[in-house]
């Protein structure tokens, strides 16, 4: 190891605003609303609030699944918040989510507003709601559920780990990038077993489970996170990358991959979504061609 420092922590930590790399604007050491915002609310009964991050996919991209399979009470609006600007931090957003992270859903469709946060909830309440995606019981559902926790576990280690110290953080360091790039791989071997003799992660039919890691590990394989395939010799991971591939395939991931997405190139992001049509009309190209 060559890194060296002469950091001593302190006997009582206190928060510095100007660490952290990038980002570091968006992170600070409470919870709570910064200033009022009212969210906007749209047609349809489930009102999504959220970005394409891996996270934000996993939702539009269940319900764009659900959509597809003629499941017509899944139409709905999809709101950008633009985490780098705070709207995580506005006060109607707390209000559904506290924990100010997206997504955040608020389910109309009964006499109650129901809020629904942190993203693995959120797929399990659609599942649920649909009956898709999520065995009702059986030893099927519980090897899905499991699936859908080791997500929900393990992927820190992939983005505030790996992610930040090796694409985000403001210098590189080389035991934090060895210390989760081990990790990394070590989760990639995990799925790559797993799939060696499924289709899916659970096993013979695509599930939650598989919206819920695919955002994360199926675009890491496929190149899409931190520019770190060829540092972590993704190709190596055959099964997983099968199984990336396949899913990348799936029309309604297509589409979800597209919602609350302001990055990348322009037709391929449809900021807000309010109708099956906006994916031929509302792309942020056409909208900025005809505002020429």
């Amino acid at each position: 190891m060559s890194d060296t420092t002469t950091y001593t922590p302190p006997k009582v930590w206190t928060w510095d605003s100007e660490s952290g790399g990038r980002f570091a604007n968006i992170n600070r050491p409470i919870a709570g609303a910064t200033h009022d915002k009212e969210l906007p609310v749209g047609k349809h009964p489930l009102q999504l609030y959220s970005l394409a991050t891996p996270n934000g996919v996993k939702v539009t991209v269940m319900l764009e699944e659900l959509l597809a399979l003629g499941h017509a009470g899944a139409e709905y609006d999809a709101w950008l918040i633009n985490i780098g600007d705070g709207d995580q931090f506005g006060s109607d957003f707390v209000a559904i989510n506290p924990n100010s992270k997206i997504p955040a859903l608020m389910d109309r469709s009964g006499e109650t507003p129901i809020r629904v946060f942190e993203s693995g909830s959120i797929l399990v309440h659609l599942a649920e709601k649909f009956s898709a995606f999520l065995p009702e019981s059986g030893p099927e559902r519980t090897e899905v559920m499991n699936w859908l926790f080791w997500q929900m576990g393990s992927a820190p280690y992939l983005g505030g780990g790996f992610g930040h110290f090796y694409a985000y953080a403001p210098e590189k360091w080389e035991y934090p990038i060895n210390r989760f790039a081990m990790e990394t791989k070590r989760q990639l071997d995990v799925l790559d077993r797993e799939l060696a003799d499924k289709a899916f992660i659970a096993g013979s039919d695509y599930s939650i489970a598989d919206m819920a890691i695919w955002p994360w590990y199926g675009q890491l394989v496929l190149g899409r996170l931190y520019d770190a395939a060829e540092f972590l010799d993704v190709a190596s991971y055959k099964n997983v990358m099968r199984w990336a591939q396949e899913i990348d395939a799936r029309p309604a991931v297509k589409r979800g991959r597209m919602v609350n997405r302001a990055f990348g190139e322009l037709h391929t992001q449809l900021r807000e979504r309010h109708d099956a049509s906006d994916f031929e009309t509302r792309t942020q190209d056409k909208l900025e061609t005809a505002a020429e």
